[in-house]
């Protein structure tokens, strides 16, 4: 069983960018990023990477990201 740790702090991006830990991100009260890892961040964008060749650009403002940590 997974935890959701909601991400919201410099240090808590950081920290899920060093351990590459599995993401959700939700938009709107909805699901639209699963599985993905942190690739950078900055103060407005989130770059988040589910594949090889699939790659997202998240705004911090409009997004909600959470962080899976197993049990």
């Amino acid at each position: 069983m997974s935890i959701n740790h909601r991400l919201m702090t410099e240090a808590d991006f950081q920290g899920a960018l060093e351990r590459q830990t599995k993401l959700r991100v939700f938009k709107d009260d909805h699901m639209i990023e699963n599985g993905g890892v942190i690739v950078r961040f900055d103060d407005s964008t989130v770059v988040v990477q589910s594949t090889v060749s699939d790659v997202g650009y998240y705004s911090r403002t409009d997004c909600e990201f959470f962080e899976l940590r197993k049990r």
